[in-house]
């Protein structure tokens, strides 16, 4: 380790955001460690070539003593708790699962801080799920939470146990609300990978996908893409916007909560429009609902007003919604194109 760099220790950097912090902070000069299981980083082709001042620390969220141990070895200026049972949808039949590593995950990391790297600055990724079965609109850091699936209610656990912490110990834990954001290193089971996945497959004429959905069918089947409730509406931004934002908030005089997102809210329809009219091609003729996509209970609609980050962040989204999917139908173009 250079003990003259800033350290900065991310959980779950084999995700989208955690592979997309990792790279933000080591262009800011960080020396940053990678904390996930060893099978999810060796095999995770996005970390490879090797990158200066990235280092790994083994263990897992549900594992009290490699958290410590993480902790102790490394000691970081800078945890960035990204860590979690990350689909929504998925979380009704990962129940536990969920709670076990989005919930008492974080809880776990903010009592090893306490007790081994006080003066560490924590950021914990909360969510908008957790604002569920939404009671105003748009939503702020005051909107009440209403959680209406197992992965909402364990990220507003863990947001309640930051508060609590940061209220009794005087430990530096900013939460960062953030909305839908994406990016072409999102995983296939999330609906906007799907949508651009089924784009590109429009524009190559491929009718039956060789990627599965989680009915282990083809993605896009008889030149058709089943998704769940195409109306359901959300506020969706880039991936890349959203962890600069991240790291703005460990760099304030004192630690606060922060919605992110970009203010405007758009349907599922409107989604595959978007992606679809990119290869120039009507979304209407490939896209189907299929009742078995739809989720138990439906969030939203969520919106975001980062009135607060605007103002105290001077963070503002870079990318446009168009340019964000147009991005992510291009990555599934070239994916398919080389026989990926």
């Amino acid at each position: 380790m250079n003990n003259n760099l800033r350290r900065a220790l991310i959980t779950g950097i084999t995700g989208q955001d955690g592979l997309l912090l990792c790279d933000y902070l080591l262009a800011k000069g960080y020396e940053v460690i990678g904390f996930g299981r060893r099978n999810s980083i060796i095999l995770n082709s996005r970390l490879r070539p090797p990158r200066p001042n990235l280092s790994f620390a083994y263990g897992d969220l549900a594992d009290p003593m490699s958290i410590a141990a993480a902790i102790s070895e490394t000691q970081p200026d800078e945890l960035y708790n990204l860590a979690s049972q990350s689909a929504p949808g998925m979380s009704w039949s990962l129940a536990v699962e969920t709670g076990e590593i989005t919930g008492l995950g974080a809880h776990r990391l903010f009592e090893a801080v306490r007790r081994l790297k006080p003066s560490c600055r924590i950021y914990q990724a909360s969510s908008s799920e957790m604002f569920g079965d939404v009671l105003e609109s748009p939503q702020d850091e005051r909107t009440p939470f209403n959680p209406v699936n197992p992965y909402a209610a364990a990220k507003v656990y863990a947001h309640h146990t930051a508060t609590i912490y940061r209220r009794s110990y005087g430990m530096f834990i900013a939460c960062g609300i953030l909305f839908n954001h994406e990016s072409p290193l999102r995983g296939m089971r999330f609906l906007t990978q799907k949508i651009a996945y089924g784009a590109a497959c429009a524009k190559l004429g491929i009718t039956d996908s060789v990627a599965l959905n989680e009915e282990a069918e083809p993605i896009v089947r008889n030149g058709r893409l089943a998704l769940g409730n195409l109306d359901a509406a959300r506020d969706w931004g880039h991936a890349r916007d959203y962890v600069d934002a991240m790291w703005r908030m460990l760099q304030q005089d004192a630690p606060d909560d922060f919605v992110i997102g970009t203010g405007v809210l758009r349907s599922v329809g409107q989604l595959c429009e978007a992606a679809y009219a990119h290869v120039g091609c009507n979304w209407r003729e490939h896209v189907i609902s299929d009742p078995r996509f739809v989720r138990i209970t439906e969030t939203g609609p969520t919106v975001a007003n980062a009135t607060k980050a605007r103002e105290r962040l001077q963070w503002q989204p870079q990318s446009t919604f168009e340019d964000t999917v147009a991005e992510i139908v291009d990555a599934h173009l070239v994916a398919l194109r080389s026989g990926r």
